[in-house]
């Protein structure tokens, strides 16, 4: 009888341990990936759409829409420049008023041709 004691020893002290790395897993708290700012609930950015020569996105932190897009006769791939953009808080009004960014360079290649 205490050789068949002797002999399962080793197996409850592998089952003890193992119960007791379970129950420490448990009450650890696992890493968790943060979505935009601290206590934000969704993710930073939005790609709405995008062509390859346009992008449309949405800061949701910010609450601002972005448009960017290549230069005019250029090939896809090449870098996007930021167009226009606008708030979103002041969606719902009769108004939005867009934000123009980097217009001039486009009007003026336009008049060279």
């Amino acid at each position: 009888m205490i050789a068949n004691w002797k002999n399962r020893m080793p197996m409850v002290v592998g089952i003890a341990l193992m119960v007791v790395a379970v129950i420490l897993m448990a009450r650890s708290q696992p890493a968790q990936a943060q979505r935009g700012e601290a206590g934000g609930s969704g993710p930073r950015y939005t790609v709405i759409e995008t062509q390859g020569f346009n992008l449309l996105v949405t800061d949701n932190s910010a609450k601002k829409l972005y448009y960017y897009a290549t230069d005019k006769d250029v090939p896809v791939g090449s870098p996007m420049k930021l167009r226009a953009s606008l708030d979103l808080t002041q969606v719902g009004k009769e108004e939005i008023k867009i934000t123009a960014h980097n217009l001039e360079n486009i009007r003026k290649k336009e008049e060279k041709k």
